[in-house]
């Protein structure tokens, strides 16, 4: 009978050990991209570079270049109505090249990538002729299946300024 016990937990011991000798032989998994909180690194560099060239465009007074960032279903969000196509889009637009200096500018502050690679975020402060921040732009980017980064919404808000604490709302009566 004790023998037979001690051969009971043979099988056991045997099934635990190759378990542990297959678990060992099988390779890591291959280690994803590094990324940090605005994802991959190398995607928030190209669209930080596609938002500044898009920007460029607005200082160069190219409106050509300009046009080229745009995607052809983008919506801009501007005004009182949105602005649907880049045949809309650009019609409006055409109006903020047409003299020698630009009326405004613009540069990111914020970039961020969608883990997938394909969506992308910028935010920043628009800026009047004298350099005041006069307001604050977001544009969504769209990876094309060449690479390519165009614009598919774009919105701009009014800069209001922000209240110091001590400025803050006081708080409702209890």
């Amino acid at each position: 009978m004790i023998r037979f016990r001690r051969f009971a937990l043979l099988p056991a011991l045997l099934l635990a050990a190759s378990a542990v000798i297959a678990t060992s032989q099988v390779p890591p998994p291959p280690e994803a991209p590094a990324a940090d909180a605005f994802g991959d690194p190398a995607l928030v560099a190209a669209v930080r570079a596609a938002e500044t060239a898009f920007a460029q465009t607005m200082a160069d007074r190219d409106f050509d270049a300009f046009a080229a960032h745009i995607a052809d279903d983008a919506i801009f969000v501007n005004g009182a109505r949105p602005l649907n196509g880049k045949a809309t889009i650009l019609a409006e637009w055409r109006n903020y090249f047409a003299d020698a200096e630009a009326p405004f500018s613009w540069r990111p502050e914020t970039v961020v990538v969608l883990s997938s690679g394909q969506l992308a975020q910028t935010k920043g402060p628009v800026f009047a002729p004298d350099g005041n921040v006069v307001a604050e732009f977001r544009s969504t980017w769209r990876r094309d299946a060449d690479g390519t980064w165009r614009v598919v919404f774009d919105d701009g808000a009014c800069a209001c300024r922000r209240a110091a604490p001590a400025e803050a709302a006081p708080a409702a009566a209890e």
